[in-house]
């Protein structure tokens, strides 16, 4: 047996210096501006201040990576639901945790 952990850390990447406000004004240019800035900025406030607390970054880091994320994958999201694709045979995970002894 190795002691070595059987898989890789996930490790966090410090963003461009400027990627915040690169985000926040894509955020702020995409359909889903309504919604979506005044959500990252909520966000991005909370990290903010967790940061100030903690003196960790990585909060801060966290807040922008899912957000590049969730524009990265707006139109595949947007495709799937006006495809048309019943997906009504899925299994809801939080039934499945329930379940777990």
């Amino acid at each position: 047996m190795s002691a070595e952990p059987d898989h890789t850390p996930f490790t966090l990447r410090a963003p461009a210096p400027g990627a915040p406000a690169e985000l926040l004004a894509r955020l702020r240019s995409s359909d889903r501006a309504e919604r979506w800035a005044p959500a990252f900025e909520r966000e991005w406030t909370a990290a903010l201040e967790e940061s100030r607390r903690t003196f960790s970054l990585a909060g801060l880091y966290e807040v922008v990576q899912e957000w590049q994320g969730r524009l990265a994958h707006a139109s595949a999201v947007d495709a799937f639901v006006t495809s048309g694709y019943d997906d009504s045979d899925s299994i809801d995970m939080a039934e499945v945790r329930r379940r777990r002894p």
